[in-house]
């Protein structure tokens, strides 16, 4: 297979929204929600059809709540939106060039469940069955972790003037996270906010890619190719073997590295398969000497 014959490297024509990275994407539904549930000002307004209910236990048909509430903000302090969607943008468009577009939706939206579900839990636990939960803050602290995990040292500014390292104003956070749900009593989620830093620093430490998971939950379910008989003169590699050259065995181990890379980022690549691009090229090489 060429370079160019890759999937990847086709000229086709791009579906509706393909230049949009996540990043973005996120930010416009979450301005949107904003804007709408704000013009409308209607009672029952549109947060407490997307808000996660405390009563979501005894309401279970109400299965979009663990997923909406991340899209709904205080219709009535645009900070609570403003604060949040900077804070994607500033730090998640690094953290979408390393997983790539389909990998960080897969992660974003998988903060925001567990983040909602552990809210929900603590609620149940304190004996306080009572209230919702509305925000980004959750997924947006996961985020946070992940650029925190790969970028420690970078240098970030707390309201644009204090300049800090990012594992500063991580442990900052936390500190004041766990102040927070320790103490009770305020209108900010910090324990949802624990919940996605926590739920971030676990997907970095333990290298998950959430679509290598898909992919190889699908091969399960593959039917095996058939056997067949394959004689000696139908083999090229036996009939042309003076004229004929052998295809290198890492040339698909190669086009499948590339593939994941394309699809879910450098980052998800393993040991294994760094050492195996590693030993391509060093081949590559030896072969134009």
């Amino acid at each position: 297979m060429g370079l160019y014959d890759r999937s990847y490297y086709r000229d086709e024509p791009a579906p509706f929204m393909s230049d949009w990275t996540a990043v973005m994407t996120i930010i416009v539904a979450n301005i949107a929600v904003w804007v709408t549930n704000f013009l409308l000002a209607s009672q029952p307004s549109l947060n407490e059809q997307l808000a996660l209910q405390s009563t979501l236990p005894f309401e279970l048909w109400k299965f979009w709540e663990p997923i909406t509430y991340g899209f709904a903000h205080d219709s009535n302090d645009p900070w609570h939106l403003v604060f949040n969607m900077l804070a994607l943008f500033f730090f998640g468009r690094q953290i979408e060039q390393i997983l790539g577009r389909a990998e960080f939706f897969r992660f974003y939206f998988s903060a925001i469940v567990i983040a909602g579900l552990v809210w929900l839990a603590s609620v149940y636990v304190s004996g306080q069955i009572a209230g919702s939960l509305i925000g980004a803050s959750g997924a947006v602290m996961a985020v946070m972790a992940l650029f925190i995990w790969y970028y420690p040292r970078e240098t970030v500014m707390i309201w644009g003037v204090l300049p800090v390292p990012a594992w500063a104003l991580g442990i900052l956070y936390f500190v004041s996270d766990v102040g927070g749900a320790a103490s009770g009593g305020t209108n900010v989620a910090h324990v949802a906010h624990l919940a996605g830093a926590t739920f971030g620093a676990i997907y970095a430490w333990q290298r998950w890619n959430f679509g290598d998971l898909l992919n190889s939950s699908s091969k399960l379910f593959h039917r095996r190719p058939r056997m067949r008989i394959v004689r000696p003169e139908d083999s090229p590699s036996i009939t042309n073997r003076g004229t004929q050259e052998k295809p290198s065995p890492l040339s698909g181990e190669v086009d499948r590295i590339l593939e994941k890379i394309s699809r879910s980022g450098e980052a998800s690549l393993t040991d294994k398969e760094r050492e195996a691009l590693a030993q391509a090229s060093r081949q590559m090489k030896d072969r134009m000497r």
